[in-house]
């Protein structure tokens, strides 16, 4: 059988990218079912999106493409920098203070074997009665 890779993207995570790697790193190369549990154990607000992204691409390899749910391995999971929202903090003195509020990008792939094909129903009684 052969493999497929599936993958699935949160933009504009509302986390500073350099926290979400920190947790992206814990689970990096594992397989989902692995990934999953680990994730929900951990006491890291990043933990829940990167969750959330691995069960999307999950879902996309069974439904849409066809993969066996059982041996779904994350391939790779890559942390980037999204835009920065540029704010003002009030200071002392009537200044102003600038500040970023940093977002992130959040790209998943996993990849699997490809479920059998299963036969039609007229394939299989062709095929029973060769066998006789």
């Amino acid at each position: 059988m052969a493999e497929k890779t599936t993958r699935a993207v949160a933009k504009g995570v509302r986390l500073a990218p350099r926290k979400v790697s920190l947790v992206a790193s814990l689970v990096r190369g594992r397989s989902v079912a692995d990934a999953l549990v680990i994730l929900e154990h951990t006491p890291k607000r990043a933990a829940r999106p990167i969750a959330k992204v691995i069960a999307s691409a999950k879902a996309n390899a069974v439904t849409t493409h066809g993969i066996q749910e059982k041996d779904l391995v994350i391939e790779t999971l890559t942390v980037t920098a999204g835009p920065r929202l540029k704010r003002y903090k009030p200071a002392a003195q009537g200044r102003a203070l600038p500040f970023q509020k940093k977002t992130s990008h959040i790209t998943v792939v996993v990849r699997g074997d490809e479920k059998p094909k299963k036969k039609p129903a007229a394939a299989k009684a062709a095929a029973k009665e060769e066998t006789k």
